[in-house]
C-alpha cells in the first residue's frame, strides 16, 4: 500500500516497479477507469485494442465453451487441473 504525501506524490511498491519495470526517473501515465486509476508503466504507453475481427472471434470462441457447459460437456480444449470444484467444499465448506 502507498501513502499520497501533501505534495500529491506517490510510491511505487518495489515488488510492482520491478515486475513492470519501472526505474527512477520513469513517467507514468495515470488514467481514469471508472472510478479507480489506471497506472500505464513506461514501454505500454498504448493500452493493447483488439481490432473488431479479433474481438468477435473471442467472443465467439468464449460463446462456443458456454454453450458447451450448459450442455454438461467439458469443452474440448479443457486440461484436467487435477481437482474439482466439488472438491474444494468438500474440504472447506459451502460458502454461506
Amino acid at each position: 500500500m502507498s501513502k499520497v504525501t501533501k505534495k500529491l506524490q506517490v510510491s511505487v511498491p518495489k515488488a510492482l516497479a520491478e515486475r513492470y519495470g519501472i526505474a527512477p526517473g520513469d513517467d507514468l501515465r495515470w488514467e481514469p477507469a471508472g472510478d479507480v486509476l489506471r497506472v500505464i508503466p513506461p514501454g505500454r504507453q498504448q493500452p493493447l485494442r483488439l481490432g473488431k475481427v479479433e474481438r468477435l472471434r473471442l467472443f465467439d470462441a468464449s460463446t462456443q465453451r458456454q454453450q458447451e457447459r450448459q450442455m454438461g460437456r467439458q469443452p474440448e480444449h479443457a486440461a484436467d487441473r487435477g481437482w474439482r470444484r466439488e472438491d474444494l467444499y468438500e474440504r472447506h465448506g459451502r460458502p454461506d
